[in-house]
């Protein structure tokens, strides 16, 4: 794998995670009073709209340079670092078995990258 596609990587995963938090942080925090709207110009809300369309757009290129069984394994760790997020910064209260379907998640798409790639034809 080149460097440029595991920097692409990291790039991806922390846009999704740091895209979610900062979404999930603005709507926790915009006025009570304020509907669906107002709360979207809240600046955490904006920069997590932000992120999140960066992230599918890295996400894109990603996908145009490694294959899918690649991919999403290798992104399934965002599911645990969103999960720390909420957890240490948004101080959500995440119940053993939500961690545990977390890890399930990950073990998954990590057991499913052990697998080898097949030689492509040309």
């Amino acid at each position: 794998m080149k460097p440029a596609t595991l920097l692409l990587t990291a790039a991806v995963v922390l846009a999704n995670v740091i895209g979610n938090f900062a979404l999930s942080w603005g709507m926790k925090h915009a006025p009570a009073d304020a509907g669906i709207f107002a709360s979207l110009i809240e600046p955490a809300v904006v920069a997590g709209i932000v992120l999140l369309i960066v992230w599918t757009l890295l996400r894109i290129r990603l996908l145009g340079l490694a294959d899918l069984s690649y991919v999403l394994p290798i992104t399934a760790v965002g599911y645990v670092l969103n999960a720390a997020m909420g957890a240490v910064f948004l101080h959500e209260q995440i119940s053993l078995s939500r961690w545990s379907g977390t890890i399930l998640i990950v073990a998954g798409a990590a057991l499913t990258a052990t697998t080898s790639a097949p030689e492509s034809e040309s």
